[in-house]
């Protein structure tokens, strides 16, 4: 149990650093700003946490404590550096943050057999690569970031209890 809680804070804590972190790089370093202001990185970390947590109500807290504490620190740091930051998107990410469990528990799932977690793999896929492409410009970061999470869903083992 204090295992299973000690994970969830760490998630929590990596969530607040690179909050913190992302929106430095926003200000200071063009390509890590760009990288980190993109979908498809933050995709790739929620699916990351997502299939690595050990069952579906894990992988929900756990990326929802992740994108909470992103969100606190990314614009505790924007009003702190007096950096321009809008409350539409306040607003806009704080709603995802709180649907994001939704996506957690599909998102577990996509590691699982059948038809349904091949769909939830394509599904992740096709959103990650379609929002680098369309809403964002398409560079190598972006295809060595859909590369990793490909490799992830498509290729990489995961053992899990049963």
């Amino acid at each position: 149990m204090k295992n299973k809680i000690l994970n969830s804070i760490i998630i929590f804590m990596i969530g607040l650093i690179l909050g913190i972190a992302s929106k430095l790089f926003d200000i200071y370093t063009e390509i890590l700003g760009n990288i980190f202001s993109e979908f498809a990185v933050w995709i790739l970390f929620g699916t990351l946490i997502s299939i690595y947590s050990d069952n579906k109500k894990k992988a929900m807290i756990n990326v929802f404590l992740f994108c909470m504490g992103m969100l606190i620190t990314y614009y505790l740091t924007a009003h702190i550096t007096n950096s321009v930051y809008d409350l539409v998107f306040i607003k806009g990410w704080t709603l995802f943050a709180c649907i994001s469990p939704i996506f957690a528990y599909f998102t577990w799932m996509a590691k699982e057999r059948g038809i349904l977690p091949i769909i939830i793999r394509l599904g992740i896929i096709v959103t990650s690569v379609f929002s680098s492409m369309f809403l964002f410009t398409f560079d190598i970061f972006d295809l060595i970031i859909n590369l990793i999470l490909i490799y992830f869903l498509l290729f990489k083992k995961i053992k899990r209890s049963n």
